[in-house]
């Protein structure tokens, strides 16, 4: 896999967001013209993407919005993590409360809460830019 793509409102809070879970900015840029438009499938295709890569350098998100045609908004606004389609992002982090905390301060709300699975994992659902769901893990031990 090269990477996974979210489509976002605010390109500029979105990688603000993601820097803040330990990811770093690869590239951003403008996205248009007729080579977009026929990979893609939308006319008049102008958007801008950010290339966020994991600190090992294995994993990437592109984060994309779009200046035209404008993005249309899922129905309901927030959809719970049981819709049909991309369900969330996994990021394993050192400390979840210090993370959860982090990510507070750029708009991210606890779908639920901080949960133990025996003694293995810590995890939680947060809601963050746009709606994306992004889960987290933490390593027991």
């Amino acid at each position: 896999m090269d990477n996974v793509a979210i489509v976002v409102e605010d390109l500029d809070a979105a990688i603000a967001f993601f820097t803040e879970l330990g990811m770093e900015l690869e590239g951003r840029g403008q996205i248009e013209g007729l080579w977009a438009e026929r990979v893609v499938g939308l006319d008049g295709l102008r958007s801008e993407i950010a290339m966020m890569r994991t600190p090992d350098g294995h994993g990437k998100l592109e984060l994309t919005t779009y200046h035209a045609p404008a993005a249309s908004a899922p129905e309901p606004a927030n959809p719970p993590p049981n819709t049909l389609g991309l369900h969330r992002v996994m990021f394993a982090v050192d400390d979840i409360d210090d993370t959860v905390a982090r990510l507070r301060g750029h708009g991210a709300e606890l779908l639920g809460e901080v949960a133990q699975y025996e003694s293995i994992l810590r995890l939680c659902y947060l809601r963050g830019p746009s709606g994306i769901i992004v889960a987290l893990a933490e390593q027991i031990g």
